[in-house]
């Protein structure tokens, strides 16, 4: 049998690249320091948004990757595991503001050079569903390749399909040994990166097939369970983990934008740090002068979209010696 490999780190990094190992039959063990989920994986927000298809790059290209497997490769996760992550590809409007009509008209070009063809994106004057915001042009940009994926749901079913596999997953546990570091914001460190303080908020309102919404700069993602999730704050060099006014400013505005949220009861209050490295993108692969360390960190408000390509490459490298990391997501010396 293969010698067993750690991973440190219970949050949808870690877990995945746990899941990834597992399902090809490698043993993995999982040790958290806290309990699954307790960094920035245990939000609320869960939105699968692509990048815009405009200036296309590697990073670009492999999220697109991850996002066209995800319903695949999280129905693989949920069957192993018996826990269903929430996951579905329901689409996305956003309010065309006046102005950007030709830049719009821009970004359907490069999403049909780039994209799938059965990802599309287009200007519609009819968006459909119960979360539609006001449009200064009455015109509204809707893809079918967003998806959402509950946060927490996500990293009980990765935890459950690793179990499943008989990988063991040991909480408020550490390790010092050659282990795939996926400690979140604070394993940054070593490599100039850190974390961003960011805040959101479910509320009480079933749209769950409804596509999310994104306007003025905030994602409204309708969740299976009955509610919506509404956020984030992005908050630099704040450490704390408290709500505040902020939080609920994007709640106000929330409602402003979808008045069908007007009434809806706020069922959860967020708050947590997001790992982010030196540039947005994820820091994958060998720890350099760690000899069998390795991370699998970063990928700031793209991880969870990310990690299973992400997850994919490390399994590769490690498993197989295949080398697919792009060069901008290589661990700087």
């Amino acid at each position: 049998m293969a010698s067993e490999i750690t991973v440190a780190g219970a949050g949808i990094y870690g877990l995945a690249c746990a899941w990834e190992l597992a399902r090809r039959g490698q043993p993995v063990r999982v040790v958290e320091i806290a309990r699954i989920g307790a960094g920035a994986s245990g939000g609320t927000v869960g939105a699968l948004a692509p990048h815009a298809p405009e200036n296309w790059n590697d990073k670009k290209q492999v999220q697109l990757d991850a996002l066209a497997g995800a319903e695949t490769w999280w129905a693989e996760v949920a069957r192993a595991g018996g826990v269903d992550p929430g996951y579905a590809r329901t689409g996305r409007i956003q309010p065309v503001a006046p102005g950007t009509e030709a830049r719009m008209a821009e970004r359907i070009a490069a999403a049909r050079r780039h994209w799938p063809a059965w990802a599309t994106m287009q200007i519609t004057d009819a968006p459909q569903g119960p979360l539609v915001p006001p449009s200064g042009t009455g015109l509204w940009l809707v893809d079918r390749l967003t998806a959402r994926i509950s946060p927490r749901r996500a990293g009980a079913a990765l935890a459950a399909a690793i179990r499943a596999r008989g990988g063991i997953i040991e909480e408020g546990a550490s390790t010092e040994g050659p282990a795939i570091w996926a400690t979140g914001w604070t394993g940054l460190a070593p490599f100039g990166g850190g974390g961003v303080k960011g805040q959101s908020a479910l509320l009480a309102f079933a749209a769950p097939e409804a596509p999310q919404v994104f306007a003025e700069g905030l994602h409204i993602v309708p969740h299976a369970d009955g509610t919506v999730a509404v956020g984030s704050t992005s908050e630099r060099d704040v450490t704390d983990l408290g709500t505040d006014a902020q939080l609920q400013a994007l709640i106000d505005k929330a409602r402003a934008l979808c008045p069908a949220l007007a009434d809806a009861p706020v069922v959860d209050r967020w708050a947590g740090i997001r790992p982010r490295a030196l540039s947005r993108a994820p820091l994958l692969g060998p720890w350099p002068g760690r000899p069998g360390h390795y991370v699998a960190n970063g990928g700031f408000k793209i991880g969870i979209a990310m990690a299973p390509a992400c997850a994919a490459m490390l399994a590769d490298l490690i498993l197989d010696g295949q080398d697919r990391i792009p060069e901008g997501f290589r661990v700087p010396d």
